[in-house]
């Protein structure tokens, strides 16, 4: 037991060796020079992930006030690829996620199937694109410290915006949209080494109270509604294509939770997984 117990205290002192030399390693940057180096990663990421497509599988689940499922899942197939074009007069380009629907609940999608209201939009902005020059000025970085993911050692920053903007809630038949700009906040990890982003997570920096249409109501209350929760969680993996060789780190997994207390639909909680990464090496030629 004692040789057990000294050869723990030995991997727990290696372990703690390796977090102090990543942070070491980072004293000389400051906050801003570190953010400027995980954000030329994801520059990189981007510029090759135009030429990568793969499948997203989406699972929507509506969850009761106590965060148990309510009701089944509606499960859905997607066609994935990033895009990040520039335009004719040369302004900084978008990073946008565009999505083929593949399948709901296992069947093939009719041509034009309607999307549900939680179902992921055909056209969705990049997690990552925050991080680019153009919009890192909106927020507001600090290095958290030395930290681990996955028995990897990594750089942890937090990050918030500079000023809440403008919300804006639409409504259109039983789905309530909420647009929050700047209400978010949030951790990075960081590959001390590389700069890549392993894992990401967000969320509400306050919570955000709006009303609803009085129809959308359950059981005759009022319309005044409060989001509480809108967390998110992204887990980022090496993808090893072949014929040229190259690694590439790519999305695994998002993991969201919505929350609202009044009103309407109480939350739900979405999981998308990626997978049956391909990339374009040449016109017509996809590679695994």
């Amino acid at each position: 037991m004692n040789g057990t117990s000294t050869r723990n205290r030995l991997a727990l002192s290696a372990a703690i060796g390796l977090l102090a030399a990543a942070a070491a390693a980072q004293s000389s940057a400051t906050v801003d020079e570190i953010v400027a180096r995980v954000g030329a990663r994801v520059d990189e990421y981007f510029h090759r992930a135009e030429s990568i497509v793969c499948l997203e599988r989406v699972m929507v689940q509506p969850i009761r006030s106590d965060l148990t499922p309510e009701g089944f899942a509606r499960v859905l197939e997607y066609d994935l690829r990033v895009t990040w074009e520039r335009s004719a007069g040369g302004e900084t380009p978008e990073a946008k996620v565009l999505r083929q629907l593949r399948k709901i609940n296992g069947r093939d999608a009719r041509a034009g199937a309607e999307p549900k209201c939680m179902d992921p939009k055909a056209v969705s902005p990049e997690p990552l694109a925050f991080l680019l020059p153009s919009k890192r000025d909106d927020y507001v970085f600090a290095l958290s410290g030395a930290g681990r993911d996955r028995n990897r050692a990594a750089l942890i920053l937090t990050y918030k915006a500079r000023a809440f903007g403008k919300a804006e809630v639409t409504h259109k038949d039983d789905c309530t949209n909420i647009e929050l700009p700047g209400w978010m906040k949030g951790r990075i990890w960081a590959d001390p080494a590389t700069h890549d982003v392993l894992r990401l997570e967000e969320t509400l920096a306050r919570r955000f109270d709006f009303r609803t249409p009085i129809e959308h109501a359950r059981f005759g209350g009022d319309d005044t509604a409060v989001l509480e929760r809108a967390d998110t969680s992204i887990r980022y993996r090496p993808v090893t294509f072949t014929d040229p060789e190259e690694t590439v780190l790519l999305p695994e997994s998002i993991e969201s939770l919505t929350l609202v207390r009044g009103g309407g639909r109480i939350g739900n909680r979405t999981v998308q997984t990626f997978s049956g990464y391909k990339r374009f090496v040449t016109a017509g030629r996809l590679v695994k």
